[in-house]
């Protein structure tokens, strides 16, 4: 995951703070050196990281440590907020047109994911309640055009394309199309190149000019660090975008583009891909960003997600099933699957205090086991698993291609899990403990 090792190299230099009754010059500097070479080694801009660290250090410099607080956590504190200002201060949304359609555009270079992007925003827009449309405007990419069929029909949004007609006459045609079937937002996806080119500024330009869109956002590859600043810049100059898609934070990424972007363009980084799939697209809050790199979690975001996987009746129906002891290995399965919906285990852990940065030993497998049990039992064993005699689950065994051990050993944790939910639910009784059982289901 991104900042992996960032988080690591800044807690290592926060803790030889932690011993200290005061922040001097001489240990601030000491530890801002650390810091300094944490952060280049991650691929920040230098200059960047320069200003970063010049506010940092005076503000720590001769700072009293405030009550409660020693002096690494007073270091992380004022970081925290450097980081967070860095980043932009607060969550830059998108903005709307004042007539019945918006139209934003989307723009980069290839391969920085693009036309999935265009896709994962559209997918994002239509859970928000609005009924977006794709438009495909890159016709030099060979089968870009069919991609974004396919990934505008997995979640399920209309795509208007032309074929390899001019990129401008396509997107005017697609903004009349919008209007005529009464969509409210129209995402065109552009051309990108390998590298930036007057002839791709110019399409681009004149698109820009016919349509008029209420937002440009440009789409950064996270993994190509200090150079997908230069990118950025690029295209502002060009374009005037008004705000960044970081793509792929999810993988090998040292993260300096998410920490640089920002401070060279003046333009705010508005959402971010996490996964490949079409669902993992996040709103960019850089205070939970900050939070993140700095190892103290993402509590708020992993709510988030648990609200959306778990719905509020579900969540109702297994609280009060968990207090009764009535719950089934059909209830088992949904909470398998509704953890899927949030990322899976690791990213779960990735988001609490503490975990963040850390290399989780998590088997993400772990849970293809008993699901296939599950699926391979009749609906009448998941509602009633004391029905599950010898021969029963020998049966499931040989179905679900694992042992007979296996499957008691299923039975078993799904048994204990269901008399810890209903220990935990008698002891929580009140509006405190209740509100925590339907917001987190999945505790169990």
């Amino acid at each position: 995951m991104a900042f992996e090792g960032l988080t690591e190299k800044l807690q290592g230099a926060f803790r030889k703070l932690s011993s200290k009754g005061k922040l001097t010059e001489q240990n601030v500097k000491e530890s801002m050196r650390e810091v300094r070479m944490a952060l280049l080694e991650a691929d920040v801009n230098y200059a960047v990281a320069k200003d970063f660290i010049k506010k940092v250090t005076e503000r720590c410099v001769g700072m009293e440590i405030g009550t409660g607080l020693n002096a690494s956590q007073q270091v992380i504190k004022i970081v925290n907020e450097e980081l967070t200002a860095l980043m932009g201060g607060t969550n830059a949304r998108l903005t709307w047109s004042s007539g019945p359609l918006t139209v934003y555009m989307l723009c980069g270079l290839q391969g920085a994911g693009k036309t999935t992007m265009a896709a994962k925003l559209a997918g994002w827009l239509a859970k928000q309640g609005k009924k977006p449309m794709l438009a495909a405007c890159d016709i030099y990419r060979p089968a870009a055009i069919k991609q974004l069929q396919t990934v505008g029909a997995q979640v399920n949004v209309p795509v208007y394309e032309h074929g390899t007609q001019d990129p401008v006459k396509t997107a005017k045609e697609a903004v009349e199309r919008a209007r005529y079937l009464g969509r409210d937002v129209l995402i065109i996806d552009t051309a990108g190149r390998l590298q930036i080119d007057e002839v791709l500024m110019d399409e681009l330009a004149r698109i820009k000019e016919t349509i008029k869109p209420q937002e440009i956002l440009l789409v950064v590859d996270a993994m190509i660090g200090q150079e997908s600043v230069n990118v950025a810049k690029a295209f502002n100059e060009k374009l005037e975008v008004d705000g960044v898609i970081l793509t792929k934070l999810d993988g090998d990424t040292r993260g300096g583009a998410a920490l640089s972007v920002r401070a060279v363009t003046g333009k705010p980084i508005k959402f971010s891909g996490i996964g490949e799939k079409l669902s993992e697209i996040e709103v960019f809050h850089p205070e939970r960003m900050a939070s993140r790199i700095l190892g103290m979690g993402d509590v708020m975001t992993l709510i988030e997600q648990a609200t959306e996987a778990f719905s509020e009746d579900d969540a109702e129906k297994i609280a009060r099933k968990g207090r009764t002891g009535e719950l089934t290995l059909e209830d088992f399965l949904e909470q398998m699957q509704s953890m899927k919906k949030m990322g899976g285990i690791k990213s779960m852990l990735s988001m609490l205090p503490g975990m963040s940065g850390k290399d989780i030993d998590v088997d993400e497998n772990a849970m293809k086991k008993p699901e296939a049990i599950i699926r391979s039992m009749t609906p009448r064993e998941r509602r009633n698993p004391k029905l599950l005699n010898a021969s029963r689950r020998k049966r499931i065994a040989a179905g679900s291609g694992t042992t007979v051990q296996d499957v008691n050993q299923l039975i078993r944790q799904f048994e204990n899990a269901k008399d810890m939910m209903k220990k935990m639910t008698a002891q929580m009784k009140g509006g405190k403990g209740q509100r925590m059982m339907r917001r987190f289901p999945g505790m169990k």
